[in-house]
Formats: C-alpha cells, sequence, structure tokens
C-alpha cells in the first residue's frame, strides 16, 4: 500500500461481519450493522509528548483491534474500503 498514517493515526481494514444469524436467518447487506473489529493494516510513527520526543503507539500492523461505532474516517485506498483513526479512538487489542 502506497500510504503511510502519520503521527498517531492507524490505518484498519474492518473484518466482515456475519451474514447469518445464530438462528440461520440471513442478514441482507442493507440490514448490516458495520462491523466495530479490524485489522491494523498499518501505523504512524507515534505521537510527540510536551519534550518534542515521539511516543510509539501500542498497535501494531496485523493486531485485530476493536473501536467504537462511529469512530474513523472512512477513505478507499487502492480500490480498498479503509478507516483512518487516531489510536485513541482504539478500545483494544483482541486475541
Amino acid at each position: 500500500m502506497g500510504f503511510r498514517p502519520l503521527h498517531d493515526r492507524v490505518v484498519i481494514r474492518r473484518m466482515e461481519s456475519e451474514a447469518k444469524t445464530a438462528g440461520g436467518i440471513i442478514i441482507p447487506d442493507t440490514a448490516k450493522e458495520k462491523p466495530m473489529e479490524g485489522k491494523v493494516v498499518s501505523v504512524g510513527p507515534g505521537a510527540r509528548d510536551d519534550n518534542g520526543k515521539i511516543t510509539p503507539l501500542d498497535v501494531k500492523a496485523g493486531d485485530t483491534v476493536l473501536f467504537g461505532k462511529w469512530s474513523g474516517t472512512e477513505v478507499k485506498i487502492d480500490g480498498e474500503d479503509l478507516l483512518i483513526m487516531k489510536e485513541s479512538d482504539i478500545m483494544g487489542v483482541t486475541g
């Protein structure tokens, strides 16, 4: 990918949500909620503190993360729908 996030920003690829309920009912695309789980594609170098020192991020490329329903900015990079958000919008790393 020819995109590198700056500062404490993170690029995330949403994970696909389940298309079926536990009872076997198929959910159409129009009724699905956007998943709040994704895989980190790339991360910025980190945020600067008051002294100008760069503080590295806690997440890294390949991590699976949970984020808020309305977090981030949706962008299309190289034909792929991705999210860009600050590390502070990420609630946690799974698995």
